[in-house]
């Protein structure tokens, strides 16, 4: 495609405003925000289900104006350098997802599926900074949300694709866009300031083997997308499980039978989260 019309469509997303997130998690916020006996991790441990507020948070706190640019992942540590007044704020100017469109309610499941087992495989690893693989995890899909808000027709143009094509939705997203949602991913993170592990997860997590910096974080969040993928939890926007790329396991010196511990584990908290309701 025309340089020029990929970066026109690059400014486009990158001028996003006004993501929308399900109404029930906001809801549950501003109820935990308004309740003096509400601790922080409570309030952490229920933004990091939802994509779209742990975006605007660690947005908001990796900000030059608070000082900490590319430095915060941990929504918890956010919400304590940030404080409940700048939460309000943010609750405040979150709208309200149509909770008849049932596909972006599956990429929400999904997305959270995925932090669950990114942090799980981490966690089998031995590897530090869980916290950051899990949010690399939950916020993995967030160019497909925000190319659905700021990009409307060309994601009618990529489901439909995937739907007469049986294409992926990455391969559908390049034919349509010229891109796809990883590439979306690393502009954002860029734009946004994000800490440069949770970048990497975000934008490597198809093709792990490219991570430079961070490629443990990368391999986490492709097996995570895989495991999810397998699990049916959710919905990626297709049908198809992605190719488990060989490397990621070697980097991560998984063997089969530390794959089975993380699959045993896996099972348990996947009916743990089964009956979550995001509408």
């Amino acid at each position: 495609m025309a340089e020029d019309l990929k970066l026109e469509r690059k400014d486009q997303i990158l001028a996003a405003k006004d993501l929308p997130t399900l109404p029930k998690v906001l809801d549950e916020v501003s109820r935990l925000v308004k309740d003096p006996d509400s601790s922080t991790e409570q309030i952490a441990k229920l933004i990091a289900m939802d994509q779209v507020l742990s975006a605007k948070v660690l947005k908001m706190v990796n900000s030059p104006i608070y000082g900490f640019p590319g430095r915060i992942g941990s929504i918890h540590h956010a919400l304590v350098l940030l404080g409940f007044n700048v939460l309000r704020g943010v609750i405040v100017s979150t709208s309200v997802m149509d909770v008849m469109n049932q596909t972006m309610v599956g990429l929400w499941e999904h997305s959270v599926g995925c932090a669950l087992a990114s942090s799980t495989v981490a966690r089998q690893c031995g590897l530090k900074d869980v916290e950051d693989i899990s949010v690399a995890g939950l916020l993995h899909d967030l160019g497909k949300v925000v190319t659905s808000v700021q990009l409307p027709e060309l994601k009618t143009g990529v489901e439909a694709l995937v739907k007469t094509q049986d294409k992926s939705y990455l391969e559908a997203e390049k034919a349509v866009m010229g891109f796809g949602h990883d590439r979306v991913n690393a502009w954002l993170s860029d734009h946004w300031k994000l800490p440069p592990p949770i970048k990497e997860g975000m934008s490597y997590h198809h093709k792990p083997q490219l991570a430079r910096l961070y490629p443990e974080v990368a391999c986490c969040v492709h097996l995570g997308d895989f495991l999810v993928r397998v699990y049916e939890y959710g919905s990626g926007g297709d049908d198809n499980v992605p190719y488990l790329e060989p490397e990621a396991l070697k980097k991560l010196k998984l063997k089969p039978a530390d794959l089975e511990a993380v699959l045993d584990e896996l099972s348990e908290k996947f009916l743990d989260i089964a009956d979550l309701s995001f509408t």
